[in-house]
């Protein structure tokens, strides 16, 4: 099973979307999530980096692989445990992270979302997701 992260770049409460993160994700692996997409940017992927590395200690088949937006030597993975390049080749710079983003969320199983908002990249994402009836675990909003 293959899963998915979209969030802000910037996230106010880090400890407590990384409490949220671990339990979501703990349940994924219990489920046979072993695959998990990340885009590398931003606060929300750190947080969802940082936990699946801890899950990986006590569950060594899962895989982090980092999706790339562009092709650029001397990219840094480190951490991750492969990198993907999807066909984007004829997409424009310019929409390269968007088009990324759409065939993240296309191609994974489960997208889990930390959107509080609903403008900017993350939102675009998710919204997406939507459309497509993708499964999304979508972190609390503070009025639900």
């Amino acid at each position: 099973m293959i899963v998915t992260f979209c969030g802000h770049s910037q996230i106010t409460n880090p400890e407590t979307v990384s409490a949220w993160l671990h339990t979501v994700i703990h349940h994924l692996i219990l489920q046979g999530a072993d695959t998990f997409y990340l885009g590398g940017r931003g606060m929300f992927d750190q947080l969802a980096a940082s936990v699946l590395r801890q899950q990986q200690k006590t569950y060594p088949q899962i895989r982090l692989i980092l999706v790339l937006a562009y092709l650029r030597p001397g990219q840094n993975s480190d951490g991750y445990d492969g990198t993907l390049y999807p066909p984007l080749d004829s997409v424009p710079l310019r929409y390269a992270i968007v088009k990324r983003n759409q065939w993240m969320a296309r191609t994974a199983d489960i997208l889990v979302a930390c959107v509080l908002y609903d403008w900017g990249g993350a939102a675009s994402m998710l919204r997406y997701a939507q459309q497509t009836g993708k499964k999304i675990i979508r972190y609390p909003l503070a009025d639900s």
